[in-house]
């Protein structure tokens, strides 16, 4: 049996924003187990009709790829989630920075949308591990957001101003996807890793006509092991 929470004091609708598929689970378990109007978006047309249709309180971005019109967050309290303990790790490709910069966890932040890029004030924050595959921690972070919705929706929290120095994560482009050509096992590893993720570009080389792309990187009695797909490079 599902257990519903009380909702008593919460009579609105909810809009669950996402372009990732793994993440439709996410908001279906949601929608059983809390009873509210709820709707799903996955592209800027249905975030528009979502909120044409119904005027949420809460809008929850779990993984978007588009800005959000000021005209939306001004008007709705649209909650995002940041894979670093903002001030520090502002900006993008979060994860990827995180592991480059050594981190073996994290916290997942929820926290108003602003002007400014992750500059919003904090709702709450809880502990991410960042060990696996970045589809798996990608996953991770879904389920701890699915979490924190729940609490948003009982609570009502009331957010609070980030405190301590900005640091800025750069979102890093394509090209830099390529696997370096000097380091540890260890760092290999985590560079594979952390681009694992469907709809991201793996690490890669380029070798005459062929590009490579490693996947599925693991340690087996001592050496580090991954899957390769070859591919025909395209030099347009």
């Amino acid at each position: 049996m599902v257990e519903k929470i009380n909702t008593n004091n919460f009579q609105s609708n909810v809009v669950f924003a996402s372009c990732k598929p793994w993440h439709k689970p996410l908001f279906d378990s949601l929608k059983k187990k809390i009873n509210l109007n709820w709707m799903y978006a996955s592209t800027p047309n249905d975030l528009n009709g979502a909120i044409d249709t119904m005027d949420p309180k809460y809008i929850f971005f779990l993984h978007w790829n588009w800005l959000v019109p000021e005209r939306i967050w001004k008007k709705h309290e649209c909650v995002c989630f940041h894979m670093t303990d903002v001030p520090y790790g502002r900006g993008g490709s979060p994860l990827q920075n995180l592991i480059l910069a050594g981190h073996k966890e994290s916290k997942l932040t929820a926290l108003r949308m602003v002007s400014e890029m992750d500059a919003g004030p904090v709702y709450t924050k809880r502990s991410l591990r960042l060990d696996g595959t970045a589809q798996e921690i990608y996953v991770r972070a879904g389920v701890l957001s699915a979490e924190i919705i729940e609490w948003m929706i009982e609570q009502q929290p009331v957010p609070v101003e980030q405190m301590g120095e900005v640091v800025m994560f750069k979102r890093r482009k394509p090209e830099q996807s390529v696997l370096p050509e000097s380091g540890t096992l260890s760092s290999a590893y985590d560079f594979i890793r952390m681009l694992d993720a469907d709809g991201y570009p793996h690490a890669f080389l380029e070798h005459g006509d062929y590009m490579l792309n490693f996947s599925r990187a693991r340690f087996e009695n001592g050496r580090l092991v991954a899957e390769v797909e070859i591919k025909i490079r395209n030099f347009t």
